[in-house]
């Protein structure tokens, strides 16, 4: 017999109408959520049936798992809050607002046991899911996003609000310890940066290039990944990705093949794959990660660590700024 894990929302905005959505239909047993924005719940609570919790350690002492969806100024005294009661977390990224509180709540997670998680959402993205078997020893990264301006991010700065998911996403790929940071940015709109670039040096000879804007006319989610034997080119906005390969010309090679000489004289061919992709909701599949690695006391796949290295790198371009 399994006994079902009982889940509450912290913070209902956007994102956490979101969450609450999905654990409504979900194998978690969601209990409710909290919320200091009362009138805004009750009206939620009414028009969806989600039970509201005024208090919030009242909801904290009625569950095993917290979905952590309020402003990242808030995520280090309530995941502190919820470990310390034995409360498994999922923290919306970024898991605090600097990397020395995100040390507290790893050795704090460490010491009751319990199982933590960052919602870096773009780790779910199917295309990067699907793209991962072809990313091998990457020489060069290249990211941009772009977003129009929207208020609701500007508590935090570009590199917080944007750029921690590409920083994520390449900590992911290129498994080798930062060696170098280069970065400059611009504040337009916001008191904190709306537009940066950083370049970031790695042990293993890897560079990344990442670009964030939230002041961009159109939206643009795009990373390109170059080695030795591919070129492999993501668009998380579109959910799909492309892999472009080359290889010595031979025989069997048909008229119809794209084929160019190098400068010694070689002549290559030039083939392009774009793989099926599986499609998936990405919070619903991260949420269910959440639920596997608490049912089976594994690490989840998206750790503390995982938010802490990425808050480090992005605390060192900020620095930079």
């Amino acid at each position: 017999f399994y006994q079902m894990i009982k889940v509450g929302v912290i913070g209902a905005g956007h994102l956490g109408k979101i969450h609450l959505n999905i654990l409504s239909t979900s194998d978690f047993d969601l209990v409710g959520f909290h919320d200091t924005d009362v009138s805004n719940s009750e009206k939620l609570a009414s028009e969806k049936g989600y039970v509201f919790f005024k208090d919030l350690n009242a909801l904290i002492n009625s569950i095993d798992a917290a979905v952590i969806v309020s402003p990242t100024t808030t995520h280090f005294e309530i995941a502190q809050k919820c470990i310390q009661k034995g409360i498994h977390i999922f923290v919306e990224k970024p898991l605090t607002t600097n990397s020395k509180e995100a040390r507290i709540i790893k050795k704090l997670d460490e010491e009751k046991n319990i199982i933590g998680q960052v919602g870096f959402v773009e780790r779910y993205n199917q295309a990067f899911i699907s793209c991962r078997e072809f990313i091998n020893k990457p020489k060069f990264i290249e990211s941009h996003r772009l977003s129009d301006f929207n208020p609701r991010g500007t508590d935090v700065s570009v590199i917080m609000d944007l750029m921690i998911h590409d920083i994520d996403i390449i900590l992911n790929i290129n498994k080798s310890k930062v060696k170098k940071i280069d970065a400059s940015g611009v504040s337009i709109i916001s008191s904190t940066p709306d537009i940066a670039n950083a370049r970031i040096e790695f042990e293993n000879g890897c560079i990344a290039n990442l670009t964030s804007s939230r002041i961009s006319l159109k939206k643009m989610r795009k990373t390109r990944v170059f080695q030795e034997d591919a070129y492999v080119s993501i668009n998380f906005l579109e959910k799909n990705f492309q892999v472009v390969k080359i290889r010595d010309k031979n025989s069997n090679d048909s008229e119809e093949s794209l084929v160019i000489k190098n400068n010694i004289g070689e002549e290559k061919v030039i083939f392009f794959e774009t793989p099926e992709i599986e499609e998936i909701n990405s919070i619903e599949a991260e949420l269910n990660d959440f639920l596997y690695s608490i049912k089976n006391k594994s690490e989840s796949k998206v750790s503390l660590n995982d938010g802490l290295m990425a808050l480090e790198v992005a605390e060192e371009i900020m620095s930079q700024l």
